[in-house]
């Protein structure tokens, strides 16, 4: 019988069981799992040395809306003569949407990815609601659309999480937006069917168990309970993860209230559907008694602090959340910044600037417990909210990492007690070197294989969209 073929890696400094270990050498299997660790002389000759560098488990992306990446930066104006909001921001990212062909979709998504992966991420949660043309018709496969951004990530080399999203209406007694013709799927039968056809056709496009589905009922704005309660039901009946938009703006509280005289996770909680597969996108707005349903569920809560300061939507309450034991991770939501230790820092920074007062989310084990506490956010809690197995650096893991350059301006100095704090608090990304995902490298001395492709043609979709 042949020996098992395996490829190691060694840095300076590799992040193992929640601190900096030197002449540790991270050997994984064929498939990309890692199979073991080894400090033996042979094995770290033998493993590839990765020289000036710091190795850590990937980051995970929870929730991103890649198509937005192609809006970065057009909506910085104000839209009406009043307030601009989240709602008139909505309105322009709809116009948007709706100019986007599949091809179009294809390369903007590629082009999220990229990001990512410069950025470190090596998983992420594709909140995936773009599902027919932009007059409402759906495709004859009606996971054309789906198809596209998948095949765009297993082509940059992420992993992902399609989370096939649930739309029905415009709200509570509102007319139909015609912005949201390519999302409503009316039926429920409908929508499970599709989700159970692309789950099935998954193996035709992806051998290597870099792609997953799973599911999210957009809002309760925009799904009448029963709509709800179907797809949760059948989230149960095969084990997927729940994702949910809950809470992001007061107007959604009220009308909720209104229509069902609760609040969202009120709602949610009355009718069984939070549970430790639940993770609740934003949860912004939210009362003590909704932070303990979620507690009492085993649920998380997503943050995504980059794109709820562009948009106006507030702070996620992290120190409540905290101090009730919900698990807290983050996405890239409107794609406005892609740099998930940026989200990291800004969790922490928001209530430091609300409360005047420093260290608010560290725990009182002292130096490095807030840096190991918000990683652990961008990793392994991520991994839980996606039951995906990554996150860390274990046996049985994938061998999803990346790399920083201990030489690099914004974390030069850094020694291994101190290297987490500097790479949580101030690490910029022209440090990451290296990423590698399922034991293959993505990113190597900070560049993609694909990478003048993507941009050049993403240039070439943003000017005939933004230049007519």
């Amino acid at each position: 019988m042949s020996a098992e073929i395996e490829t190691g890696w060694l840095a300076d400094l590799t992040y193992h069981e929640g601190k900096f270990e030197s002449g540790l050498a991270v050997f994984a299997d064929s498939a990309g799992i890692i199979r073991r660790f080894s400090r033996k002389p042979n094995d770290l000759k033998g493993a590839m040395r990765l020289k000036n560098r710091a190795l850590l488990p990937g980051l995970v992306n929870v929730h991103s809306h890649t198509f937005q990446r192609a809006i970065r930066a057009r909506t910085e104006h104000r839209t009406t003569p009043g307030r601009d909001t989240f709602w008139t921001w909505r309105e322009a990212m709809y116009h948007a949407a709706n100019r986007l062909t599949p091809g179009d979709i294809y390369v903007v998504s590629r082009m999220a990815f990229l990001e990512m992966l410069l950025s470190g991420i090596t998983t992420a949660g594709e909140f995936h609601y773009m599902h027919h043309a932009p007059n409402g018709t759906p495709y004859e496969d009606r996971n054309f659309l789906a198809h596209h951004v998948l095949i765009a990530a297993d082509e940059v080399g992420l992993r992902t999480v399609l989370l096939r999203t649930a739309y029905a209406r415009a709200g509570w007694n509102k007319p139909p937006n015609p912005g949201q013709a390519r999302f409503i799927t009316p039926s429920a039968a409908d929508f499970i069917a599709d989700t159970e056809a692309l789950r099935s056709c998954l193996s035709e496009f992806f051998t290597d168990a870099k792609a997953s589905v799973a599911v999210a009922p957009h809002s309760v704005r925009a799904l009448p309970l029963d709509y709800i309660l179907d797809v949760a039901s059948y989230a149960r009946s095969v084990d997927l993860p729940l994702h949910m938009h809950v809470s992001e703006q007061p107007g959604e509280i009220e009308e909720c209230l209104a229509e069902h005289g609760l609040r969202p996770i009120e709602l949610l909680r009355a009718n069984g559907v939070l549970s430790p597969r639940f993770t609740g996108i934003h949860a912004i707005h939210v009362t003590d008694a909704e932070v303990q349903a979620l507690a009492q569920a085993g649920a998380r809560v997503c943050a995504c602090p980059t794109s709820e300061r562009n948009l106006g939507d507030g702070a996620v309450p992290a120190d409540q959340l905290t101090d009730a034991h919900v698990g807290i991770c983050f996405g890239s939501d409107s794609n406005i910044q892609i740099d998930l230790l940026e989200d990291a820092r800004l969790l922490e920074y928001h209530l430091r600037m609300n409360r005047l007062e420093r260290a608010v989310l560290a725990p009182p084990s002292g130096s490095g417990a807030l840096a190991q506490k918000l990683f652990e956010c961008a990793t392994a809690t991520g991994a839980e909210a996606l039951a995906t197995p990554v996150g860390k650096l274990e046996i049985g893991m994938a061998a999803d990492f990346f790399t920083v350059d201990l030489n690099d301006a914004s974390i030069a100095g850094a020694d291994p007690a101190s290297l987490l704090n500097h790479i949580v608090f101030s690490l910029e990304r022209t440090a990451i070197r290296d990423v590698c995902v399922a034991g293959q490298m993505q990113i190597e001395d900070g560049h993609h294989r694909y990478e003048e492709e993507i941009v050049r043609d993403f240039g070439q979709v943003q000017r005939r969209l933004w230049d007519s």
